[in-house]
Parts: structure tokens; sequence; C-alpha cells
């Protein structure tokens, strides 16, 4: 009985995986390194888009009085350094950090949940725009102060969308956080059951 042999797969292509190796691969990427770099490269340039904020208010309180800006400019530039560091950098360094390493601690090859981990990157990408583009609509950025206490921050002292896309924003980074405490939590509680289970 004559058998037919199988022709051995062709290599990959060094040029397509070359092509893939750059900004696509990390676009697209699921693995936890990468996505830690991308939580650290956005969360570092949302803390120079509010350092550059802190200097404008630094500025402005350098002398009595009001130089460079008016009240309700101040307020929005005010509000969007908080909201910037604290909520948008502050936050969410920890969590790139957190991505890249505690895989690594736990000898885990990948978090528990990789297409979780792309999108909370994502969505706290996509919650960051949203709050910056309130700088853009009519009536200006939020400018209540990053703590967003009623009644400043409700519609008779705020006019425009810029306190709504603040809110829609903040509210889109939170979910991101949420996915990304729920995959990390999962992960480390995973690893440490492994050893246990395999020693049944």
């Amino acid at each position: 009985m004559a058998t037919t042999q199988v022709p051995a797969p062709a290599p990959p292509d060094a040029s397509s995986q070359e092509a893939r190796a750059g900004l696509l691969d990390y676009l697209t990427t699921v693995d936890h390194k990468k996505i830690g770099i991308l939580y650290l490269y956005t969360a570092f340039g949302v803390f120079f888009a509010g350092g550059i904020l802190a200097m404008l208010v630094r500025a402005e309180l350098a002398e009595p009085g009001l130089q460079y800006m008016g009240q309700h400019t101040y307020n929005q530039v005010f509000t969007m350094h908080g909201t910037l560091m604290i909520f948008l950098f502050a936050a969410q360094v920890t969590t790139g950090l957190a991505n890249y390493f505690i895989p690594l601690h736990l000898g885990a090859a990948d978090v528990a949940f990789p297409r979780m981990n792309a999108a909370s990157y994502w969505l706290y990408l996509f919650g960051s725009l949203i709050v910056l583009s309130s700088f853009v609509v009519a009536g200006g950025s939020a400018a209540a102060g990053w703590t967003a206490y009623p009644p400043l921050s409700d519609a008779r002292y705020l006019q425009g969308t810029g306190m709504d896309l603040w809110i829609v924003g903040l509210l889109v980074v939170g979910i991101s956080g949420i996915l990304g405490s729920i995959n990390l939590l999962t992960t480390i509680f995973r690893a440490s059951r492994e050893p246990l289970a395999g020693g049944i």
C-alpha cells in the first residue's frame, strides 16, 4: 500500500512578521506586557498634559489677582489638572505596572482574560480622550473642581456639555478599571490555586 507524504509547512514569511511587529502589533495585541506598556505610555502622556495645566495654574497663582485667564477659564484648568493627575494618571499608571509585572511574578503565561485586558486599555484610552475633548465644546470643559460636588457641578452653574463629557469619560475609565481589577484578581487567585490543585 502506497503512502503519501504530506509536505512540511512553509516557514513563516519574515517580511510579514516584521510588518506585524510594528504599530499594528501593539494595536491588536493581547499580550500583557505590551498592554502594560500601552498603559504606561498613555498614562505618561496624560501626565504631560496635566503638567502643562499645572504650570498654567502656578503662573496664575504667582501673583494676586488675575493675570493670564479669567475665573471660568482658571476653574476649567484647575478642574482638568486634578482630573488628569488623579483619575487618568495616578490610578492608571499602577494598572500598567501591574499588567506588566504581576503575571511575570506569578510565573503565569498571561493574565486570566487577555481580551478583557486589551478592552480595558482601549476603554481607558477612549475615556481619557472623551474627558479631554471637553476643551473643544461650547462652554468649555468641566469647571466644578475635580471632585465635582453639587451644586457647583449641576446645570445651574455650568452651561454647555463639558461637565457631561467629563462624567461620561470618567464613567468609561471607571468601567476600564473594574475590568482590569477583575482580570488581575482572577489571575492572582488562579495562580495561587494551581500548585494546590496539582498536588492533589
